[in-house]
């Protein structure tokens, strides 16, 4: 195992400034977290986004974008307080479409949140990654009301041009004026984000790039609202993950998106390091477009500690993808026991109950709720939780923020399709990875 890092780095709570003289060794194929941006319903930006979480903030109401009449549910998770326009430099938001605008604002909020200069790297080798479910839906939904109101007329091409999913990866690129990065956009569902993460640590670990930005962005659009409605999986008001009466997931939308970097690349620039992705694992289960499979579920994380090197025992919190729904939480609860065994699990928090499930970019959202923990050494709550379910037994952390030391964290997202990943993350001054369980097959 390599040696720990001295605890004397600590420049100010979990975060260390990686200079020549706090890192003395071996840097290759380590990754690390510098940054990020962050636009959800219950707060945007560092400060907000963490208020948000220590107060268990809820963002349900009233969807007030479009017109919900008619839907037995009509609540989301909306962001109804953030303008893209208040952070984008050279982007246009309204030509460039909804969601893309929030990928590139949550990109151009996580480089100055990484103090990375786009013009100091844009000879580098990088990379942008950005997970989706719906892409540019809300833009789909304006073309298609136009289409139901005029059906004879030619559909606007200034509108028709934005719904390219490629877009939202492209425009956090034209913000950031990064013209050689290799840009992408991925649509595996809720575990997009994840997937988008896993992608940048692969092309860091692999010398293909040497800092990836990386995340995820969805909005509340009519079209997968209606599926969701259809599905039975929306919750009336509140997504209440492990609750015996919980009833569905709720839509959320935003974007968050990381800087990752190799080690030895924020080490020359002193960059302030927020955490490390020790482990990674994705697979498909191949069996059933939206129920995941347990087993699978379970050898998903068993992969990712393994890639990590570290015991299932060495987890503080596991921020789990509790979705709230009737069948998903117990699968999952159950997963987590197959991987521990008769150990108790630690705590098992399901942020979704505050930010609803933001689809293509929970995974990244989730991640960077477990970056703010481990700066802040707390646990954010799963809110709406009445009653304990016997199916769901575990140390939900109902309700209220917990004081605790929170040192290392696994992060799940289980998306349609079979799609699962699972990140594990580790704060700075603790123990690093064993670099021989690197190649781990993910």
């Amino acid at each position: 195992m390599s040696p720990p890092i001295p605890e004397a780095a600590l420049t100010s709570p979990r975060v260390l400034h990686a200079n020549g003289k706090n890192w003395s060794h071996d840097p290759a194929g380590r990754v690390v977290i510098t940054g990020f941006g962050v636009i959800s319903s219950i707060g945007s930006g560092r400060a907000e986004f963490l208020a948000g979480l220590r107060e268990g903030r809820c963002g349900a109401k009233p969807i007030s974008k479009w017109d919900a009449t008619g839907f037995p549910h009509d609540h989301a998770c909306e962001v109804t307080d953030f303008d893209p326009a208040s952070v984008l430099e050279r982007l246009d938001p309204k030509a460039s479409g909804q969601v893309a605008a929030l990928a590139a604002a949550a990109s151009r909020m996580a480089v100055r949140d990484a103090a990375l200069d786009p013009a100091a790297v844009r000879d580098e080798a990088g990379l942008i990654a950005v997970g989706t479910t719906c892409g540019q839906s809300l833009d789909l939904d304006a073309l298609a009301e136009v289409e139901l109101r005029e059906p004879d007329a030619v559909p606007p091409g200034d509108l028709a041009r934005l719904l390219q999913p490629g877009r939202l990866a492209t425009a956090a690129a034209a913000e950031l004026d990064l013209r050689d990065v290799e840009t992408l956009t991925i649509p595996t569902a809720c575990a997009a984000g994840n997937y988008a993460i896993s992608y940048g640590v692969d092309a860091i670990r692999s010398g293909d790039a040497e800092y990836a930005i990386c995340g995820g962005a969805d909005s509340v659009n009519r079209m997968a609202f209606a599926g969701f409605v259809r599905m039975g999986a929306m919750a009336h008001e509140r997504c209440r993950p492990f609750d015996r009466e919980r009833d569905g997931t709720m839509w959320g939308e935003g974007a968050a998106m990381l800087v990752l970097e190799s080690l030895d690349h924020a080490r020359r620039r002193g960059a302030p390091i927020l955490a490390e992705v020790l482990g990674l694992h994705l697979n498909c289960d191949a069996d059933h477009p939206t129920a995941p499979v347990r087993e699978r579920v379970a050898e998903c994380m068993a992969g990712a500690l393994a890639d990590a090197g570290v015991d299932a025992a060495e987890l503080d919190v596991i921020f789990a993808h509790a979705t709230g729904t009737r069948a998903s939480d117990p699968m999952e609860v159950g997963a987590i026991r197959d991987v521990f065994g008769v150990r108790p699990p630690p705590p098992v928090v399901g942020v979704k109950s505050m930010i609803g499930h933001t689809m293509g970019a929970v995974g990244a959202h989730t991640a960077i709720a477990a970056l703010l923990a481990m700066q802040h050494q707390f646990l954010p709550p799963t809110v709406n939780f009445r009653e304990p379910d016997p199916d769901c037994q575990v140390d939900c952390v109902p309700n209220v923020a917990r004081p605790s030391a929170v040192r290392t964290a696994l992060v799940n997202s289980l998306g349609f399709g079979g799609n699962n990943a699972t990140l594990v993350l580790r704060g700075p001054g603790e123990a690093g990875p064993r670099p021989e369980a690197r190649g781990a097959d993910a």
